[in-house]
């Protein structure tokens, strides 16, 4: 069985109050979950540290599964993630991230957005708030009952299928500032990664083992 490659992101900025230790405390639970695994390699990198633009380009063209972990900042992505992404995806034009806008001078109005290199990949999204998951859900609150992933990072997600990358479920974690409960974070996110992973190469081999 080939190993699957996995490529962990932490976009948890340094930055003013924020140490970014909840982010990367996540990360770190990433890499803890796969390295034991056989079926796993991974790769990692932190966005507070220095960074090749190109070979970040070869982390994604490698990997199979793209991790995101990233904090909320003003509702969006914290500045030096997006300087990471701006940078990385612009290395990776026509270098395995995407090699235009998928549009034909022929025909400017359709397949805006098919232009992507990273057909066959999938990413996965983490994020952290201060804000509670009621904002989100209950009607009057502040985010009009629009998901974490239809409302504020709606643009995250078309960033992402516009290089080719298909999501799996993401994970939201919630109050983490007032509200902290970082051993009931981690259970809960332990468990879905079993459920995205794990459980699905136990499928794959009673499959595999089935039509044997």
């Amino acid at each position: 069985m080939e190993t699957q490659k996995i490529f962990i992101i932490n976009g948890g900025q340094v930055f003013g109050h924020s140490g970014g230790r909840f982010n990367q405390t996540i990360s770190k639970a990433t890499a803890d979950f796969f390295q034991p695994l056989a079926e796993f390699e991974i790769r990692t990198t932190d966005i507070n540290q220095p960074y090749n633009p190109e070979q970040e380009v070869l982390n994604f063209v490698w990997a199979d599964v793209i991790i995101y972990h990233t904090p909320v900042w003003w509702f969006s992505l914290p500045h030096k993630f997006k300087e990471y992404l701006d940078v990385v995806f612009t290395a990776g034009h026509q270098k395995g991230i995407y090699h235009s806008d998928g549009r034909s001078s022929a025909n400017p109005q359709i397949n805006y957005g098919t232009g992507g290199q990273l057909q066959g990949k999938k990413y996965m999204l983490t994020t952290s708030w201060n804000a509670p998951s009621t904002a989100f859900t209950l009607p009057g609150e502040f985010f009009n009952e629009h998901s974490v992933d239809e409302g504020p990072m709606f643009g995250f997600h078309r960033m992402n299928a516009f290089t080719g990358m298909k999501p799996l479920e993401s994970i939201h974690f919630h109050d983490v500032e007032k509200n902290a409960d970082i051993h009931a974070d981690l259970n809960r996110y332990k468990q879905h990664l079993t459920e995205l992973f794990i459980k699905k190469i136990i499928e794959n081999e009673h499959i595999a083992y089935s039509h044997s």
